[in-house]
């Protein structure tokens, strides 16, 4: 546009001084004049590009429109531009993917310990894998809104889509008494940030950080003569982390409940929780059910037992837990959650969770949900435990892995739920 303009202003000129020297009316076209002022070729159909033709004719031609060739060190910074964003992405994957460092802990190395475990994959979550989506609310107490600011603990009915799952890595596994069980919960108020939560039945976590995980999937791999792990390599990561001894006798003391509905489900990582004027509190928090905690009568035979009698409590009234928060004492460790904390520290009730409804996973609301413990609110903060970073980054990779891939129907069916709700056994 800035050459046309130049153009026309050279034309409008130079044709009115010639009107006024000849006293007749120019007409550079019939005259043949104009090629004094400037090449016609653009204008007449010609194959030459404009910017070559104005870069030839100073007259109208910018004056900074010549280009010097550009030297071996210009050709080669112009180069190094173009490869250098290229190969730092490169070696940022490599380094994400432990490429520099093969003993260092990864998502991959973490999903290929897993895979090596047993997980089935194949769109399934590469842990828990069997599971069913519920739905409820949150009814907060306002006895935590001393503790945080998250609204969750303000709010009463906030909306609650969760799931109860086993610790396996196959989706279609028997049901076990003693398999770890699992609550997860999405709580979404309605004009606040949501909260994502995970929990495990066990009371604590029987390791303490990434390399202990690794170790442990690591000991877990299945042998391919029995199917089964190597009783002699989960030994030797007993004797190898003897830090863990005390966590696992825990676990072994367990009361094991009748099914889901009078379990209690614990967090196992600690938090921070923050309140309105900045003060901070360190908590662990667990789901104590309403029900009485009945021992559990496992049905050999039955695959779904324990979820045959979820489905059946679940259409029979209404099951309840009470969020109850622990506040760590002052010999409490924060940063472990292998630690044992004290029994006689201060607990507090911060409302009820109430669930009344239960869908299969083949189209239920939790399926495309991944239940990240980093996922927070203002108000609730992670701790200095590293478990939880193991934990998200292990949750999200298992999420894109299995977005990818096609999915089987899972073993609690829609069919399983009508017929469990109506007492039949499909």
């Amino acid at each position: 546009m800035r050459v046309i303009t130049q153009l026309r202003l050279c034309l409008s000129q130079d044709h009115s001084h010639r009107q006024r020297r000849t006293g007749r009316q120019f007409i550079p076209h019939k005259t043949g004049e104009y090629r004094k002022y400037f090449p016609i070729a653009p204008f007449a159909g010609n194959k030459s590009s404009l910017p070559g033709v104005l870069a030839e004719d100073n007259r109208i031609g910018p004056e900074n429109m010549d280009q010097k060739p550009a030297g071996p060190s210009m050709l080669a910074l112009r180069w190094l531009g173009v490869v250098a964003v290229p190969t730092a992405l490169a070696l940022a994957f490599l380094w994400a993917g432990g490429g520099f460092s093969p003993d260092r802990i990864t998502q991959n190395r973490l999903m290929a310990e897993l895979h090596n475990a047993g997980s089935y994959g194949h769109g399934f979550r590469r842990a828990h894998a069997k599971g069913v989506c519920v739905s409820g609310w949150f009814d907060a107490s306002a006895d935590a809104t001393q503790l945080s600011q998250a609204a969750v603990f303000h709010e009463r009915h906030v909306p609650v889509i969760g799931r109860f799952a086993l610790a396996v890595g196959q989706p279609y596994a028997p049901d076990s008494a003693t398999t770890v069980r699992s609550m997860a919960l999405r709580l979404m108020p309605p004009d606040a940030p949501e909260w994502r939560t995970g929990m495990n039945d066990p009371p604590v976590l029987p390791l303490r950080d990434a390399r202990d995980a690794s170790d442990f999937f690591a000991s877990q791999q299945i042998d391919p003569a029995t199917g089964k792990p190597d009783p002699a390599r989960t030994k030797a990561f007993g004797v190898t982390h003897p830090w863990l001894k005390p966590a696992a006798e825990e676990n072994a003391r367990r009361f094991i409940s009748s099914g889901f509905a009078d379990d209690t489900f614990h967090s196992l990582d600690s938090f921070i929780l923050v309140a309105a004027d900045g003060r901070k509190t360190a908590v662990r928090w667990a789901m104590m059910p309403m029900e009485p905690a009945m021992p559990s009568n496992g049905k050999a035979g039955d695959h779904e037992f324990l979820f045959r009698k979820l489905i059946s409590d679940i259409h029979d009234h209404p099951l309840q837990w009470h969020l109850v928060m622990t506040v760590a004492g002052a010999h409490d460790v924060i940063n472990d959650p292998s630690q044992i904390w004290a029994q006689d520290d201060q607990t507090i009730d911060a409302g009820t969770l109430t669930l009344n409804a239960i869908e299969s996973e083949d189209g239920g609301p939790c399926t495309d949900i991944t239940f990240d413990p980093l996922v927070l609110p203002p108000g609730i903060q992670p701790s200095d435990d590293p478990i939880l970073q193991v934990r998200s980054a292990a949750y999200m990779r298992s999420f894109l892995r299995r977005s990818g891939e096609k999915r089987g129907p899972s073993a609690v069916t829609p069919n399983l739920i009508q017929a469990s709700s109506e007492g039949k056994k499909p």
